[in-house]
């Protein structure tokens, strides 16, 4: 066990150190602010405050973990061997930054809380993020900075043996629709085989009407091929069906059809289910207990996770949502456009409320890759590229790697040529070295 000596035991402090400590580096943390009693300890300890107190393994603190609410912080960035940092703390420290302050800021996603330009869709978008401005979103820093720390202390206390973690996958299917033709009602075809004839998209009228009847397979329909793949993973998909109403935004598949509720039902009997919540369930709890509750009622068991149509969030209302709902997961967070770290991490954390200063219960799950990201790459060989760098990243700090893919990616549009292979890499890469 690791103790840390500081002259303030914060909730923010607590936080960090547990989520850097223990959830990352696997060492049980615990804190003291009486001298005598670190002096005692005779294993791992640390003290991390303004001033050091002999010659002990020392990090200077910044005042963020000690304060309230939201201050203009002032951020300077450096470069710190093959990644960035900030919150330089001088030569007296045992690491030259406070990562314990520089992790919180992005973990409790502190910038997404002060002023900033929305997308369209009221989205926090990578270009506002310090990550994008600083250039290290393509890299894992909060984990980066943790391995920095954890080899500090190990040339502190040679004789600690610290438990070691295996890179892993979590795999994110996400159904927006799970049928571009099928099950859509007489009144929607109607519309859709009108659309068609207006815009002249006669292959399109073709393919409708030939799904339809029966003589052709639905493109979006691949579950068939994910849950082939899925048998022969030992990671576990994880399946976000959207259920709620139709509207402007969600054009799912009705909720009420037995063939879509079976659906749900097979792809359970494989893979893990959650819920796709609604764009206007975002800022309305009462839709979201609806669909949760319509959700728990076709798998017939709790629902522990959750993601937000077009990966949006209002934080905090979003996660307080979902907290009061006692769902326990979410996988929202993410750039829809670009790859990288949103919070700086690819290990899932806790959900800290900045407004009330609480850790909660809701683990965040940040993706890193989500389908969309790659299609601004033309060329298979640049997709290759680009995911085989983020799973190199996820792989040096032995991460969990989170990328998004949605049902139709694995359909037979042309636009997706490709996306099976880049799938089969993912899955693939646990086995290589």
């Amino acid at each position: 066990m690791l103790l840390v000596y500081t002259h303030k035991i914060s909730p923010r402090l607590k936080y960090v150190f547990k989520h850097i400590c223990t959830r990352v580096l696997g060492i049980e943390v615990s804190f003291t602010t009486i001298i005598e009693e670190f002096i005692a300890h005779d294993s791992l300890k640390m003290s991390y405050t303004k001033q050091q107190l002999s010659n002990e393994f020392f990090i200077k603190s910044h005042d963020i973990l000690f304060e309230q609410g939201l201050n203009d912080i002032e951020i300077h960035m450096h470069d710190w061997e093959d990644t960035k940092c900030f919150f330089y703390n001088g030569d007296k420290s045992a690491i030259p930054y406070d990562i314990f302050s520089a992790a919180f800021y992005l973990l409790s996603r502190y910038e997404e809380y002060l002023p900033h330009v929305k997308d369209e869709f009221g989205r926090f978008t990578a270009t506002e993020s310090l990550a994008y401005k600083k250039g290290f979103l393509h890299q894992p820093v909060v984990d980066i900075w943790a391995l920095k720390f954890k080899k500090a202390l190990q040339n502190h206390f040679p004789d600690f043996d610290f438990p070691k973690r295996a890179y892993s996958i979590k795999p994110i299917i996400d159904v927006p629709s799970a049928y571009s033709y099928k099950l859509k009602g007489i009144i929607r075809t109607f519309g859709g085989t009108v659309k068609d004839l207006f815009t002249f998209k006669f292959r399109s009228l073709y393919l409708r009407f030939m799904v339809i009847l029966g003589f052709l397979h639905d493109p979006f329909d691949t579950f068939k091929y994910i849950i082939n793949r899925q048998k022969t993973s030992k990671f576990k998909f994880l399946f976000f069906f959207l259920i709620g109403d139709f509207s402007t935004f969600d054009k799912g598949i009705n909720p009420n059809k037995k063939k879509f509720v079976s659906l749900i039902k097979h792809v359970a009997d494989y893979c893990t289910v959650g819920l796709k919540a609604s764009y206007f369930a975002l800022d309305d709890i009462s839709i979201l207990k609806k669909e949760k509750l319509r959700m728990e009622d076709i798998l017939k068991t709790s629902l522990h996770a959750s993601r937000q149509s077009f990966s949006k969030l209002n934080l905090p209302e979003s996660y307080r949502n979902l907290i009061e709902l006692e769902i326990l997961e979410d996988y929202t967070m993410g750039y829809v456009d670009y790859v990288g770290f949103r919070a700086g991490s690819c290990t899932p954390f806790l959900f800290y409320d900045l407004d009330y200063e609480i850790q909660t219960p809701l683990k965040i799950y940040s993706y890193h890759l989500m389908d969309y990201a790659l299609l601004k790459h033309q060329s298979l060989l640049d997709k290759k590229k680009i995911l085989n760098e983020v799973i190199h990243q996820i792989k040096q700090v032995e991460g969990e790697f989170v990328p998004v893919f949605h049902n139709y990616t694995f359909s037979n549009d042309t636009r997706w040529d490709g996306y099976k292979e880049l799938f089969n890499i993912i899955l693939d890469s646990a086995d290589e070295d």
